[in-house]
């Protein structure tokens, strides 16, 4: 699909693990861990943006190998993403204080509450983004798997505060798009096909805010045709780690997040430390012309960032919406280094 319509809202992401100390050969024998998280109901146009704490994860010191999810009905088959459009799925991993039940979260928390520790992963995105992993639609064709002898390292003891205990927190955001009278404006969000004005924050929303996450947020209903008829029905994000026991041969790796809409740019004759970037997580596609072809209207962006430390990248993934082409990381040398290209 190499159109960009209009109200088209792209969030693209890139995750990047790079090597902390030098690699080293390794035998392991990988365990694996399959969870459902709670239920989440859904009927035609509904849309359902929880958090959940305290989720179901392997216990210990491990390694982590490969993390995939997926939405699956009761019956434990597969949902289509054209009946479900899971428009983002986040793993958040945190430290509880211990004998204290959190049942809310902010993206700006951080180290400033005293029960509740968000453990960021190591990107340079400030406020939101602090995931350990993942995705959103692309997530059944997408491979996840981080090659020996690299494993993303949790349940260290060490780490965690004394009388806190390390936990993980799972954000679904999944819309129903049966009998939608636009399926793709539902899925961009489109404030006037979700029928609001304000946010879940009880905040105006502006009128050159076309669509986006602030117009389809938990439990807001997208327009379905007239006198459509669907059932509600309970789903799932059933997910599969993979794992090792920590071992010394292990090369720990560290997780970071990129996103195309940073505004960070890089100071002239600087060399301070890269500060926290303002990242704005979607931005407006405008469209072209009457006059360009619609095969044609293609949108390009691109950003340059600088990384707080150096080493080597060993897998890098981007997060795209409908009417994505393929996202790339370059190099300093202009190289391709790895890249994501969607399946239509």
């Amino acid at each position: 699909m190499l159109g960009c319509p209009n109200y088209q809202l792209l969030s693209l992401v890139l995750i990047l693990l790079l090597i902390t100390v030098d690699p080293s050969s390794q035998e392991s024998r990988v365990k694996s861990g399959v969870f459902l998280s709670p239920a989440f109901v859904l009927e035609p146009g509904s849309v359902s943006n929880k958090f959940y704490f305290n989720i179901g994860f392997p216990k210990g010191h491990i390694a982590i190998k490969n993390f995939d999810a997926e939405v699956v009905d009761e019956a434990g088959n597969a949902v289509p993403l054209y009946e479900t459009y899971l428009h983002h799925w986040v793993v958040i991993r945190y430290y509880n204080r211990k004998g204290v039940e959190v049942t809310k979260y902010h993206d700006d928390l951080g180290f400033h509450q005293s029960d509740f520790i968000v453990k960021r992963n190591s990107g340079i995105c400030g406020g939101g983004l602090s995931q350990y992993f993942g995705l959103g639609s692309e997530t059944r064709k997408t491979i996840t798997y981080v090659p020996d002898p690299y494993g993303i390292e949790v349940g260290n003891p060490v780490e965690v505060p004394p009388g806190y205990e390390e936990k993980w927190l799972l954000n679904v955001h999944a819309i129903d798009t049966r009998g939608a009278e636009d399926r793709l404006g539902c899925t961009e969000c489109r404030c006037d096909l979700y029928n609001v004005t304000k946010d879940e924050h009880d905040r105006v929303i502006e009128p050159d805010y076309i669509g986006g996450l602030r117009c389809c947020y938990d439990e807001t209903r997208c327009r379905v045709k007239d006198g459509f008829q669907g059932s509600r029905r309970s789903l799932y994000l059933k997910y599969t780690v993979k794992y090792i026991d920590w071992e010394a041969s292990i090369v720990p790796v560290k997780i970071y997040i990129l996103d195309i809409t940073d505004t960070w740019k890089k100071p002239e004759k600087s060399t301070a430390t890269v500060s926290r970037h303002h990242c704005q997580i979607e931005y407006l596609v405008e469209s072209c012309s009457s006059a360009v072809a619609n095969v044609d209207c293609t949108h390009t962006k691109k950003i340059i960032v600088t990384f707080p430390s150096g080493g080597d990248v060993i897998y890098g993934v981007a997060h795209q919406h409908t009417g994505g082409t393929g996202m790339a990381l370059h190099g300093e040398n202009g190289r391709v280094i790895c890249s994501s290209l969607p399946i239509y």
